[in-house]
């Protein structure tokens, strides 16, 4: 089997809440604003004094939680859910997470965001051992390394299994008596904790889930942390000393909310500052520049400010599509940029555009808005793309899995222009995205994971080596 293929990576994110007497409704509008992770399926786990309960479902987070049905057995003042993204053929509500997990001594909830890159060897050797698995995600290998696990506590069984899974991840626990965060040794998925008026704490993917049930932030969660919220307050445990901070660049690119914060950088401030550099990288004579809804629009902002070239509504987006970007097939990702996006032909009919977009992965989705602004009457689209040409695969829990899907892997940039029948075509530097976002870690590329675009992995890819060559960072 070749690992150049689909897997089980998924994009995805958390939400937990300590301490509140409605805690699964909290949990259910963290998720809302977390929607844009994953709408593939939602599912929340309550905690009602010990009792572990749990509602999941495929769709949207307002499918699956309809009624007042959906909340009848979530119960409690504490409660994790999660919203998934699951690639082709694993649309299967055994998928769905959380995942509850009931024992003779004890029940736990448990949700992950990221993709572990040894998950096939644990998976075979756990499987060999007589451990059963009820889904084919790599989330549930966890919780089998936690019950084999000869520590005498659940937390010291806990890092002792984060110890020997790999890869990216943001993990979500809820057990009896406790909620528990813990996080990669890179930081690649965000984690950050906050705190609600009535002294309740929250776990949440982005900030922006914070803001929406009104907490305010404490801290992130950094790498290689556990942490443990209870009845007490939190506490903070470390499983390794052996971290480094290397943040997915495409949180910030793309994935996250421009109102959200990672690592203390706000999103929509780092996308303007990347349209801004882009603008003296890659100058062009224009009328206007035009933002792809919505991801792109903070950095069309920034290129249109440092340019001087007016900002247009040029495209309009059909809020009620989902974003092609995490479809799980090309044919579904190609409808929906037929039904997504609509151009403005009393803004761009005889005018020179600059089309501003944050990336290119496949082409498509490019091609097909060149060519909705050329059918509105455009003169001349000059695209520009806010960050570097996507030339490998993420194993960290992004969808990017095959090069062959990569148009930057296989074209050089000229060829992607005549591909896409742009008029001209220009990608920001590596360099200029790394100081856009302008994290400060002593770290290689400031902390930021830059493989999509170098393949400079910052950590061994194990199941993934034997049959992918790229070049790894040693620490």
């Amino acid at each position: 089997m070749s690992y150049e293929v689909r897997s089980l990576n998924e994009e995805c994110g958390v939400f937990g809440i300590w301490g509140h007497p409605d805690a699964a409704r909290v949990v259910y509008f963290g998720l809302h604003s977390l929607q844009h992770r994953g709408q593939e399926g939602a599912g929340i786990v309550s905690n009602n004094a010990g009792q572990l309960n749990g509602y999941r479902g495929l769709g949207l987070l307002s499918e699956v939680f309809k009624d007042d049905r959906s909340f009848a057995s979530l119960s409690g003042n504490s409660a994790i859910g999660h919203v998934r993204y699951a690639t082709a053929g694993n649309g299967s509500v055994d998928n769905i997470q959380p995942f509850l997990f009931k024992f003779y001594d004890g029940a736990c909830g448990l949700a992950h965001n990221g993709n572990l890159t040894n998950a096939k060897s644990l998976r075979k050797k756990l499987e060999q051992g007589g451990a059963i698995f009820h889904s084919n995600s790599d989330t549930e290998i966890l919780m089998h390394l936690i019950r084999r696990s000869k520590q005498p506590t659940f937390i010291e069984q806990l890092k002792e299994s984060l110890r020997t899974i790999k890869g990216g991840f943001a993990y979500l626990l809820m057990t009896e008596t406790a909620m528990i965060a813990a996080l990669d040794p890179n930081a690649f998925r965000p984690l950050s904790i906050g705190q609600m008026k009535n002294g309740a704490y929250v776990i949440a993917s982005e900030t922006c889930a914070l803001e929406v049930i009104g907490a305010e932030f404490v801290r992130d969660v950094a790498p290689g942390e556990v942490i443990i919220i209870d009845d007490t307050g939190y506490t903070v445990e470390k499983y390794t000393e052996d971290t480094q901070y290397s943040i997915c660049s495409m949180e910030y690119i793309y994935f996250a909310r421009p109102d959200s914060n990672i690592a203390g950088v706000n999103v929509h401030t780092a996308r303007k500052n990347m349209g801004k550099r882009l603008a003296e990288e890659a100058p062009i004579e224009a009328d206007i520049v035009v933002g792809v809804p919505n991801s792109s629009l903070s950095a069309a902002s920034g290129y249109a400010e440092a340019s001087g070239i007016p900002y247009e509504m040029g495209l309009v987006k059909n809020q009620y599509i989902a974003r092609t970007f995490i479809q799980p097939t090309q044919e579904l990702r190609e409808q929906g940029v037929k039904m997504k996006l609509s151009a403005v032909r009393g803004v761009v009919e005889g005018k020179r555009v600059v089309m501003v977009d944050d990336s290119i992965v496949r082409g498509t989705t490019s091609r097909r808005i060149v060519r909705l602004l050329k059918d509105a009457g455009a003169k001349e689209v000059h695209v520009r793309i806010a960050s570097p040409p996507l030339r490998f695969p993420c194993f960290y829990g992004i969808d990017i899995q095959t090069r062959k899907e990569l148009i930057a892997a296989n074209h050089s940039v000229s060829e992607i222009e005549q591909l896409i029948k742009a008029d001209s075509l220009s990608f920001l530097s590596e360099q200029g995205l790394i100081d856009s976002i302008g994290l400060q870690y002593d770290a290689p590329y400031s902390g930021l994971c830059m493989a999509y675009f170098n393949g400079d992995y910052p950590t061994p890819l194990y199941d993934y080596e034997q049959n992918y060559q790229v070049s790894l960072r040693k620490k």
